[in-house]
C-alpha cells in the first residue's frame, strides 16, 4: 500500500476524447453504444445516461487527423460499468444485431465486451461480479485473468428484454492506458496520487485502485518500452476525472501532488501524468 492513500469512496467521472468528426461519433455513440446526448456546443458534445449522468465528452479536432504514429502512450480503453448482467447481455445482443465486431474476456472479477469507436478509441463494456466472489493471491492482490465469456449465458440473461440504450446506473468503471515505463507509472499513480497496487500481469501491466476495487486504472507497456505520448492531432484521450468525496479530499490531493513537484493548473484543478494524460480533480460533493 502506498504511503498516501486515496479516499475509499473515490469514483471516476467524465472522460474527454479527441475525435475527427463529431457528427459521426455522435451517431455511433448514440445508436451503437446507447448513450444519450446531454449537451452540444461548438466542437464539443457531452453524453451520458437518461438520468443526466455525464460519462463522456467528445472534442472534435479542428483539423484533419494525422495518421497515428506507433508506439504511442495514451488510451488503451475506457470502461463503462453496467449495473447488472442482464444489461450487459442486452448490450451484446444489440451490438451483434448491428454487426459490430466484439471482443470479450472473463476476468474472474468481471465479464467484459470490447469494441472501438470510429476513431479507434478503445471501449470496454462490463459488469462486475460481487466482491464476495473475488479471489486474492498470497500477497493480497486481486486475481484476474482472461478466459472466454459465457456468451450463451449472457444472451439467456437478457432474453425477452428490450434495448433502450445504456441503463441508469451505468458509470465510468475504469480506464486503461499504454505507458512508456511501468515503474514510472507505478510511482506516479501510487506514490504521488495515492492509488493502491491491486494486481500485476507479469512484467507488462499493473492495476491500481482505491477502496479495494479490482482496478480504477490499468497501466501497460504493450505499445513498447519508452512509448511517448500520442500527438494532439491524433484521436485519443484529453483527460479523465477523479471524483473526490469532499472538497477537503480534493484540496489535500492537490497539495500532495504539488509537494511532489507536479504542477496543477489553477482554476481547472488539472494535472498531467508523465505521458501528458490530463487528470481533473473534482469534489463530488
Amino acid at each position: 500500500m502506498s504511503a498516501a492513500v486515496l479516499p475509499s469512496a473515490l469514483k471516476l467521472g467524465t472522460v474527454q476524447l479527441r475525435v475527427a468528426n463529431l457528427d459521426r461519433s455522435l451517431n455511433y455513440y448514440q445508436d451503437m453504444i446507447g448513450l444519450r446526448l446531454l449537451k452540444r456546443e461548438a466542437g464539443f458534445a457531452e453524453l451520458g445516461t437518461a438520468d443526466g449522468s455525464a460519462l463522456l465528452r467528445l472534442r472534435e479536432m479542428n483539423r484533419s487527423p494525422r495518421m497515428p504514429r506507433r508506439p504511442a502512450a495514451g488510451l488503451y480503453h475506457y470502461a463503462l460499468l453496467l449495473p447488472d448482467r442482464e444489461s450487459l447481455g442486452l448490450v451484446l445482443r444489440h451490438l451483434a444485431r448491428n454487426g459490430i465486431d466484439v471482443g470479450q474476456g472473463d476476468h474472474l472479477v468481471s465479464e467484459a465486451l470490447y469494441i472501438q469507436d470510429p476513431d479507434g478509441n478503445g471501449i470496454e463494456l462490463y459488469r462486475d461480479r460481487p466482491r464476495s466472489e473475488w479471489t486474492y493471491d498470497l500477497e493480497g492482490r486481486v486475481v484476474m485473468t482472461t478466459d472466454p465469456v459465457d456468451v450463451e449465458g449472457l444472451m439467456e440473461a437478457s432474453s425477452g428484454l428490450v434495448w433502450n440504450g445504456l441503463p441508469d446506473g451505468t458509470v465510468m468503471g475504469h480506464i486503461h492506458f499504454h505507458v512508456g515505463h511501468l515503474e514510472q507509472a507505478r510511482q506516479f499513480y501510487c506514490e504521488v496520487l495515492g492509488f493502491d497496487l491491486t494486481a500485476r500481469y507479469g512484467r507488462s501491466a499493473l492495476f491500481v485502485a482505491a477502496g479495494g476495487y479490482h482496478h480504477h486504472i490499468g497501466l501497460n507497456v504493450w505499445a513498447g518500452e519508452g512509448a511517448t505520448p500520442a500527438n494532439e492531432d491524433e484521436a485519443g484521450i484529453d483527460f479523465f476525472t477523479l471524483l473526490l468525496p469532499t472538497k477537503k479530499d480534493r484540496d489535500e490531493l492537490i497539495s500532495r501532488v504539488r509537494k511532489a513537484g507536479w504542477p496543477v493548473e489553477e482554476g481547472q484543478d488539472m494535472l498531467r501524468d508523465p505521458w501528458n494524460i490530463g487528470i481533473r480533480l473534482i469534489a463530488a460533493g
